[in-house]
């Protein structure tokens, strides 16, 4: 099995649940409050973890509490944890996540701490990692300039690239051909495209856009309607999984794909299968509550 190189942010996830999300101006009483690991490329390594990827880890965190927690976690998973800086000068990131227990609908601010100082050097002192990895997954969660680095340190080395848009910033039009498999959901593929994204029919125009730019295979997450992938030679849908428990809530869906959609390709499954599998732990991750704490194992998808 190849292994998973991921590059991203851990933060600590301050979780407050309630049956609604406050307006401005609002305070309104929450039922409970979860602290726990979060951050898109944590999640996304531990929902690689979880399902049997072979991963490595590359972030910077504090020498505090939270960074404790991080590698604790990463240890019993089994993550690569020699390429996580521990920086004594910043705090490790922290996330203050609302949740609506009623919908499952979550708002998020986060704060990147030592993350955010993460630098070129700090890839090149990993480029060993990168090397002997097959697939690199990351976010935008991390400072642009060193993603579009490693971006570019990955396919040097020969790597299959998976970039996650998420939170959508601008990208550079060169980096575009630097990413094998573009993986936004509709809120952020309308962000690149400037446009509405309602119909099949829009999806589909906005795929060729994509492909347009560069990307070799886009992905378009479609929540409770599953996804749609298109590269030059193939396009489908894929319907969502069928689910038998209800949604609780749908932080971390898109890592728990991303992160699955690594494994399923470091299996040499063909795209659809890949696909479908990510679809499968995504959506049985949205009928547990938080983020990495949802992520589902093969027991799990077993049990299914």
């Amino acid at each position: 099995m190849k292994t998973i190189s991921v590059f991203g942010v851990f933060v600590a996830d301050l979780c407050f649940i309630s049956n609604a999300i406050p307006e401005k101006g609002q305070t309104i009483l929450g039922s409970q409050h979860i602290v726990g690991p979060g951050g898109k490329g944590s999640n996304q390594a531990i929902a690689a973890a979880k399902v049997n990827g072979n991963v490595n880890f590359i972030t910077k965190i504090g020498k505090d509490k939270n960074g404790e927690m991080a590698l604790t976690l990463y240890k019993e998973l089994g993550i690569d944890t020699a390429c996580i800086i521990q920086d004594p000068n910043y705090s490790t990131g922290v996330a203050g996540i609302m949740v609506n227990e009623k919908t499952g609908e979550n708002a998020i601010n986060i704060i990147p701490g030592a993350a955010g100082t993460l630098t070129n050097d700090d890839i090149d002192r990993n480029l060993n990692f990168i090397a002997k990895a097959e697939i690199f997954l990351t976010q935008l969660e991390t400072p642009y300039k060193v993603t579009s680095y490693a971006l570019k340190k990955a396919k040097e080395k020969g790597l299959a690239t998976i970039l996650n848009p998420a939170p959508a910033c601008e990208i550079d039009d060169d980096d575009f051909k630097l990413i094998d498999f573009f993986t936004p959901n509709e809120t952020e593929a309308e962000f690149y495209l400037n446009k509405k994204i309602e119909t099949e029919k829009d999806i589909k125009s906005a795929s060729e856009k994509f492909l347009k730019k560069g990307i070799k295979n886009i992905v378009i997450t479609l929540g409770e309607k599953g996804c749609y992938f298109a590269n030059k030679k193939e396009n489908f849908f894929i319907e969502a999984f069928k689910l038998k428990s209800p949604v609780l809530d749908t932080t971390g869906a898109g890592d728990a794909f991303n992160g699955a959609l690594a494994v399923g390709l470091s299996k040499d499954l063909d795209i659809k299968e890949a696909l479908i599998f990510a679809n499968q732990v995504a959506a049985i991750s949205t009928t547990k509550q938080g983020a990495a704490a949802s992520m589902p194992s093969m027991e799990d998808l077993n049990n299914y």
